[in-house]
Parts: C-alpha cells; sequence; structure tokens
C-alpha cells in the first residue's frame, strides 16, 4: 500500500504564519494611541479625530479590522498605508530589494565565518570557542557601534549611513550594504558556531573518528568523510533559524545606518500606529524562518532516509543541538 504524503508539515508554517501576524496584530493595538489620535494630536478637536478615526476605519472592532486584513492578505491584498495612503505592497515593492541584498549578503558572510570558525575548531580538536559564545553575547548595536566607528569614523573605509534612494537598486552602492551585513553577520555567526561546535566536537569523540585519526588518514579526509555528514542536518537547520533571524534583525541595523529597506518601514510605522504596514512588515522574517525550517525539515528527511541507507546515522546529538526533531 502506498503512504499518501502527510499536509502536516506543510499546515503548521500556515498555521504559524497566521497566529505570527495575530500576535504582531495585538501588540500593536495594545500600544497606545492609534493612527487617527497620531494624525491629528495638538491640532484639531475631539470630533475631528473622531471623524479621522471613522475615516480610516478604526472605530471598528479590532478582530472585525485584523480578519479583514487577514481575508485581503489571503487574496494578495495588503491594504493601504494609513498616513501615506499609498498601497502596502507599493510600499514594499521599493524598500525590499534593499533588505533582500543586505540579508543575503549578511548570509553569505555569515556562512563564511561559521565555516572559518568550525574549520579551526576542527584543526583544535574542538577545544575553543569562548570567542564565539562571547560575540553571540554582545548586543546587536553595540556591534553596529563598534564596527561604524572603527570602520567609518577612523579608517574612513567605508560609509558611515547607508543612504540610498527609496526604489534604487542597493547594487548601485554595494560599499553602503558592508557595514549593515556585517553588523548582522557577525552576532549570526558567533550563535551558528556556538550551536554548531557542539555537535562537532560530539563528531570528534564517535569512535569511527578516533578510529581514522590513529591510522593516520589526513585531516581534511577525516573533515569530508567522516565528519560533515554529521553536520549537514544541524547546518540546515540552523541556517534557517539565522535567516529568519537576519530578516528580523533588519529593523534595527537598517534603523541605524539609515538604510531605507522594510526593516526601517516597521520601525516608523509602529511610531505611527501604520497597522497594514506593521502587520505586512512582519510577515517577512516569519515566512522566511517557517520556510527555511520547512525546506531544512524536507532535507534533513531525505538525508536521514539516504544516510540510513548507507549505514550512516545522525546521532541523538546532532538533531538536540538546534533543538529539531530526529
Amino acid at each position: 500500500m502506498t503512504l499518501r504524503p502527510s499536509p502536516r508539515p506543510y499546515l503548521r508554517p500556515v498555521l504559524l504564519t497566521v497566529a505570527a501576524t495575530a500576535v504582531v496584530f495585538t501588540a500593536t493595538e495594545l500600544l497606545p494611541g492609534d493612527a487617527g489620535d497620531l494624525r491629528r494630536a495638538g491640532r484639531a478637536s475631539e470630533q475631528d479625530i473622531a471623524d479621522e478615526r471613522d475615516r480610516l476605519g478604526l472605530d471598528r472592532p479590532a478582530a472585525v479590522r485584523y480578519l479583514d486584513w487577514l481575508y485581503g492578505a489571503v487574496r494578495g491584498d495588503l491594504g493601504r498605508s494609513l498616513v501615506s495612503g499609498r498601497t502596502v505592497t507599493g510600499l514594499f515593492a521599493e524598500r525590499l530589494p534593499a533588505t533582500a541584498a543586505l540579508v543575503v549578503f549578511a548570509l553569505a558572510v555569515t556562512a563564511l565565518l561559521t565555516t572559518a570558525a568550525l574549520t579551526v575548531a576542527f584543526l583544535r580538536g574542538g577545544r575553543g570557542g569562548a570567542l564565539a559564545t562571547g560575540l553571540a553575547a554582545v548586543p546587536q548595536s553595540v556591534h553596529a557601534a563598534v564596527l561604524g566607528t572603527v570602520f567609518a569614523g577612523i579608517l574612513g573605509w567605508l560609509p558611515a549611513v547607508s543612504l540610498l534612494p527609496p526604489g534604487g537598486s542597493p547594487f548601485a552602492a554595494p560599499q553602503a550594504l558592508v557595514l549593515p551585513g556585517v553588523t548582522l553577520a557577525l552576532p549570526s555567526a558567533a550563535y551558528a558556531t556556538a550551536l554548531l561546535r557542539g555537535t562537532l566536537v560530539d563528531t570528534l569523540r564517535r569512535p569511527h573518528v578516533s578510529d581514522a585519526r590513529m591510522r593516520g588518514v589526513p585531516p581534511a579526509l577525516v573533515l569530508v568523510r567522516h565528519v560533515l555528514p554529521f553536520l549537514l542536518v544541524p547546518a540546515l537547520r540552523v541556517t534557517a533559524l539565522v535567516a529568519g533571524g537576519l530578516m528580523a534583525g533588519t529593523a534595527l541595523v537598517e534603523t541605524m545606518f539609515g538604510c531605507p529597506g522594510t526593516g526601517s518601514l516597521l520601525v516608523s510605522a509602529v511610531a505611527v500606529r501604520d497597522v497594514p504596514v506593521v502587520q505586512a512588515a512582519a510577515l517577512p522574517p516569519v515566512v522566511v524562518l517557517l520556510l527555511c525550517m520547512l525546506v531544512a525539515d524536507r532535507l534533513a528527511v531525505r538525508h536521514s532516509g539516504r544516510s540510513g541507507s548507507t549505514g550512516h546515522g545522525r546521532g541523538p546529538a546532532v538533531a538536540a543541538a538546534v533543538g529539531g526533531r530526529a
């Protein structure tokens, strides 16, 4: 009998995305004031404010407004900004390229730094790791301040702010993405290294790895043949976590460096309670994280099946490293 694939792995990301939008909407509703108050505050009567709230549809119950937004989002209509009146889709079309380029650059730097750190840890027999743990604990704002001071202030190699025209191509001034990209990548690489180093140490203690070393197998061959297969699955899951974290981290970094992406759009939208823009701006980190986790899970299942058929097992420590399922 042929087993039908279960829809649960694909249904879960959808439900989590809807739950995340409900949480963001509720959090925005709990903030003091709304777009009507903030647009008219200090220069209008109570009646004018009430008329503005009625015009913007803010006098309706919160649940009704959320369900209206969700229904429109399912149909591809993210609504209009309560401040500018422009379509949210149009606002995102202008700013998404800058954020996408920034995240891709940061993810590439994260991969390079993590690979280098794990290679050094492998050559040292798994010893060390305090530097990665320390860097992962440093707030992102501190990384931004130090990097900006050194490379923009003292050395003058890079621009202190990433001034790109809204809608302009980020590739027209790639140097503007370096500081915000490295600011995102440094703590992410440290976090990924701290997670994967535990799996590396467990793998190095396995009998077949110790036996290969005692037989004088070259380190590069030991790494490729006996260690990397055990790191692949947790590396996929860590990459998924890091990609979602990078998207979420753009809000702070883009604001600090003046980069006109969706992260800075989210910050400005929260300040004026522009709920449709806040809802839409909160979607990319959630969607990227859940999609990456879904892809990582599917690849892990395929890899596990292939490893099982060839006698390679992942081992319990591998799945436990990132809290994933075995």
